[in-house]
């Protein structure tokens, strides 16, 4: 018996969840059934017609692609353009359409850290961590049952700030309740005041988490009616952001870099602006359209920022702090669909999995 296509498809979310993609983005299963078993897996970095008909030749149902073929809804479909026709390709084959976007762009194993991994950096960090991901969870619980309680909830998720997990604030106190006539309670009676020994525990949850983390939280708490606080919090998310940063293990000068650079990202050209006279240690990156952190890249004093998508006079931007490399929006994510396949061969065996071949990148150079 094989996978269905949603089971890959909830495995992947939960490395990347849906809710970090951003508010433009369509990250989501665009045609297909998830109830359909998988043939075949090709990964890429978009879906065009000609990957389509590579999915059909290879006989594989499923293509999972970074970008989204479709980002705004279409009211006809015609075959007017390319997007109409991959869709019409897609559908009329039962070929299933997966994008995985900005939420893989923003977790901390992400597009980000292939680039990063692939340039050898280290001690590398989210450029920008995200807001509103993490919400508060408060809750009571007797002494004696807080142990199988927090082992749920850790279970769940609960608890984790960054390289950290079963992370909690725990406060004693006492507790006081009456049951009503229709009540059920595990401890005390129908209609008398209870005292007992409680804890009040504070963890951490990802928003994502909370409907797991609270189903957790009720089916081992021993009440029947458990008291808890859910608040949102304005901390940032340090494993789930834009951008990443980290450090070359040892210094370059920039004309070397520039050539590392190249042959580490395999490109044909790197458009930069100018030298500034100094080594390349701390290095930033963004896959994609990145210059919306040029900022963050200053702040983090680092000496090269890698991205794509850069407009003429967003060079002029850099003010001569660091060196501002566009090499290709292609370029700069083509790998991901190695890291789609290493993901989906190391959970899901046994699978019949594709490295697309089929160039996508639009534009080319002489």
């Amino acid at each position: 018996m094989g996978y269905k296509i949603g089971e890959l498809i909830s495995w992947l979310e939960s490395y990347a969840p849906p809710s970090y993609q951003e508010s433009y983005d369509n990250a989501t299963l665009i045609t297909g059934n998830r109830n359909d078993l998988v043939t075949g897996v090709i990964c890429s970095l978009d879906c065009t017609e000609e990957v389509v008909e590579e999915a059909i030749s290879l006989g594989a149902n499923l293509i999972v692609a970074h970008h989204p073929i479709v980002f705004k809804g279409l009211k006809s479909f015609t075959g007017r353009n390319y997007v109409e026709r991959t869709v019409i390709k897609a559908i009329k084959n039962d070929i299933a359409i997966f994008a995985i976007h900005t939420n893989l762009d923003h977790v901390s194993n992400g597009v980000n850290k292939r680039i990063c991994d692939r340039l050898g950096l280290i001690n590398t960090r989210i450029l920008q961590p995200k807001k509103q991901l993490l919400s508060k969870l408060e809750f009571f619980v007797p002494k004696a049952d807080k142990e199988q309680v927090l082992k749920a909830i850790y279970q769940a998720g609960a608890g984790k700030i960054g390289e950290y997990s079963e992370c909690s604030f725990q406060t004693e106190g006492t507790g006081t309740f009456t049951p009503s006539s229709k009540a059920n309670p595990t401890i005390g009676k129908q209609g008398k005041p209870e005292t007992l020994e409680e804890i009040k525990v504070e963890v951490l949850v990802s928003n994502y988490l909370i409907g797991k983390v609270l189903a957790q939280l009720k089916s081992s708490h021993p009440y029947e009616e458990v008291a808890y606080y859910l608040s949102s919090i304005e901390n940032e998310h340090q494993e789930v952001g834009a951008g990443m940063v980290g450090e070359l293990p040892e210094s370059m000068e920039e004309t070397g870099f520039l050539d590392y650079l190249k042959e580490k990202m395999e490109l044909k050209v790197v458009k930069h602006t100018s030298f500034l006279q100094k080594k390349i240690k701390k290095v930033a990156v963004c896959g994609g359209a990145g210059i919306f952190l040029l900022n963050q890249a200053k702040r983090a004093n680092a000496d090269v920022f890698i991205t794509s998508d850069v407009k003429y006079h967003e060079f002029f931007d850099t003010e001569g702090q660091l060196i501002l490399c566009d090499i290709g929006h292609y370029e700069s994510e083509i790998f991901t669909k190695e890291l789609l396949g290493e993901l989906l061969s190391q959970n899901f065996p046994n699978i019949a999995l594709y490295l697309t071949k089929v160039v996508t990148n639009p534009t080319s150079y002489r």
